[in-house]
């Protein structure tokens, strides 16, 4: 929320940007109206599975970047717009609706896209190809932008208008990251994974190493 002091730092905001996976052209920016408290993640190891019959493999291979899931729950309030209807007028007329649904649109196909894939099977076409949605990047500073899919969306309205536009609400978001193996190094998205991915080796190689003596350790072997 913002600060009553007029000196304070800018707090950034974590949000959610679309963009074509062809020309790289934003689409959409959406910026969290409050930083959640929290934010959890969890990395999947991709390891060679172990050799059957007796078939020595090499345990310490990876076969490729591990596969991280991110789960936010983000919370929206309308309450404060509210009070100047004047200054926020489609606030005043449809409460949270057009956030929330700017937020659905994510894992939802445009209209014109079902329509034109509709004509294709009424004209005859054997085969539709599954529609294609925007590139969706998570933003969470400018040192984590990743290519992700949603994979969990379930929001909670939690106050009602009169006319019963959610006014308080809750987003719990839940998104995998698509790294190289999913889409590729030439493509954008798969760029930004690897950018993210030089950021997080950039940034272990300032983590400060202790002394084996620290662990109780005079040597390793």
């Amino acid at each position: 929320m913002p600060s009553g002091f007029p000196n304070s730092p800018r707090l950034l905001k974590g949000g959610i940007v679309t963009m074509d996976p062809t020309s790289s052209t934003v689409q959409s920016v959406i910026a969290l109206q409050y930083n959640p408290d929290s934010l959890t993640r969890s990395l999947q190891i991709q390891a060679v599975p172990g050799g059957a019959d007796g078939v020595r493999v090499d345990a310490l291979r990876l076969r490729g970047p591990a596969i991280e899931t991110i789960k936010i729950e983000a919370e929206l309030d309308a309450t404060d717009q509210l009070e100047f209807p004047s200054q926020f007028p489609i606030t005043a007329q449809y409460g949270l609706q057009p956030q929330l649904a700017q937020l659905e649109m994510l894992v939802n196909p445009q209209v014109e896209t079902l329509i034109a894939d509709d004509n294709l099977a009424n004209s005859g076409t054997l085969e539709i190809i599954p529609l294609e949605q925007p590139l969706t990047l998570f933003v969470w500073s400018k040192s984590r932008v990743v290519p992700v899919r949603l994979t969990e969306f379930s929001i909670t309205e939690e106050a009602f208008d009169p006319n019963l536009n959610p006014i308080r609400a809750k987003v719990s978001l839940g998104m995998r990251v698509l790294n190289v193996d999913d889409l590729g190094f030439a493509h954008p998205g798969g760029r930004l994974f690897m950018t993210y991915l030089t950021n997080k080796q950039q940034l272990a190689s300032r983590a400060p190493s202790v002394p084996l003596s620290v662990l109780g350790l005079g040597g390793i072997l």
